[in-house]
């Protein structure tokens, strides 16, 4: 995969057809449905292992770290593998902190960041022992010195600048423009990093920048890059020494035909502007997520029925907006293909909607396939930004998820149950 058939199911060489079917691996798809019903997840160790691999060749010779950024998927068993790989760990919440600590992630090898930090998980971040804090705020800034304080430390402290640059990606999830809520304007920096420097339980240790995500050009990296080192600059002159640059994640993925830069590709260019600009020597973080795991999973469904229409036709499935949010946020394409294409049925273009009781519930709109009522249907590019946004909206438990290593597969999140749904809810017991 990609074959002469299927052309459009990302994924290769880990996802490939063979002897008429799609496997994983070295496991048929269809056998892991078998065992683990559907929808189904599931993941190749190998390909986790190569995008690490991509990440970690590009930046060998350098001070720096790859922080895999846990909100693209946050599965114990992902994260820990990204972690035996080498990542450390970019989080969002108290909940993402507990599981990259869970899942093995040395806590000086997480970041912080998020707008909405609480004093609670500041805490917790601080008791940890974590490397730096990504500051949102001048409000932030104020919260982490006195929680800092109380607990007789100081907070690492990075700024998150906003440059205002656009990473010409779907608005949802660009964050690198003055609009956006994310992050410090870019002529608001150089006052907060004074103040920053000035509060005793905070230690200025860093500048972060992050523009976006599913950016497939190096063009919007390298305008940051410019008018942060503008920033780093300006602030050296002001006797503010930053030890690390972050320059965020966001890297694209291909879900239909696009071609992003490879992360060497687009390390390299970035290395060639810092040393250009006599900032070579600095520590240097990443923060990737879509580009570690999006390509290294995919989501296996189940045709319930066809329902032929006069001007659309319906293949509707088992899976659903509950599960891969991405169509009905984004308008997101993801790529669906067989599991076993069949010759004895003939294609033609399909709607395929799961069975959630929204308008909106779809996966993927006019794909011409061949399927009928209990066939297979895989769907592409599914391990970042599905299971770690699923729901239980109509009452659905989320699906399981397996992990595949050549030919063995392990179970690493079990379907959830309707015992499992309301374990946490109370019957009415008023009167």
């Amino acid at each position: 995969m990609p074959s002469a058939d299927h052309p459009d199911l990302p994924g290769a060489p880990h996802f490939h057809y063979r002897d008429g079917e799609l496997w994983v691996e070295d496991l048929p798809v269809a056998e892991l449905a078998r065992r683990y019903g559907t929808p189904l997840f599931v993941y190749s160790l190998a390909a986790l292992r190569a995008a690490a691999a991509q990440w970690q060749q590009a930046l060998a010779g350098r001070e720096a770290l790859v922080c895999y950024a846990l909100k693209a998927n946050s599965t114990l068993a992902i994260v820990q593998a990204l972690a035996q790989a080498g990542c450390g760990a970019d989080i969002v919440s108290g909940g993402e902190l507990a599981r990259a600590l869970r899942s093995g992630v040395p806590p000086q090898r997480i970041v912080f960041s998020g707008v909405g930090k609480t004093r609670a998980e500041m805490r917790a971040a601080l008791q940890a022992g974590i490397a730096c804090f990504n500051v949102e705020s001048m409000a932030e800034l104020d919260v982490l010195d006195a929680v800092a304080r109380e607990l007789g430390v100081k907070a690492a402290v990075s700024l998150r600048v906003n440059p205002d640059v656009d990473a010409r990606t779907h608005p949802y999830i660009s964050t690198g423009l003055r609009d956006n809520k994310f992050g410090i304007p870019h002529d608001e920096a150089q006052a907060a990093y004074r103040y920053a420097a000035s509060r005793p339980g905070l230690r200025v240790v860093g500048i972060d920048c992050h523009i976006g995500s599913q950016i497939t050009s190096v063009e919007p990296y390298l305008d940051a890059l410019d008018r942060v080192l503008d920033l780093v600059e300006a602030l050296q002159r002001d006797g503010i020494v930053l030890h690390h640059l972050d320059l965020g994640g966001g890297l694209g993925i291909e879900y239909h035909g696009e071609t992003p830069p490879s992360p060497a590709a687009l390390v390299q260019a970035l290395l060639q502007r810092l040393d250009a600009r006599g900032h070579g020597h600095r520590r240097l973080l990443f923060e990737p997520g879509r580009s570690l795991v999006g390509n290294a999973g995919i989501c296996v469904t189940e045709v319930l029925y066809t329902k032929p229409g006069t001007s659309r036709h319906f293949l509707i499935v088992d899976a659903a907006m509950n599960d891969l949010p991405r169509p009905a946020m984004y308008e997101a394409y993801h790529a669906i293909v067989p599991v076993r294409p069949r010759q004895d049925v003939a294609a033609r273009a399909w709607d395929v909607v799961g069975p959630v009781c929204e308008s909106g519930d779809w996966l993927g709109r006019n794909r011409r396939l061949a399927a009928e009522a209990g066939d297979l249907l895989a769907i592409g590019s599914a391990g970042a930004y599905c299971m770690s946004m699923a729901s239980h909206y109509n009452t659905r438990g989320k699906a399981a998820e397996v992990l595949v290593s050549g030919a063995r597969e392990q179970l690493i999140r079990a379907r959830e149950t309707v015992a499992d749904l309301w374990r946490l809810e109370h019957a009415l017991a008023l009167t």
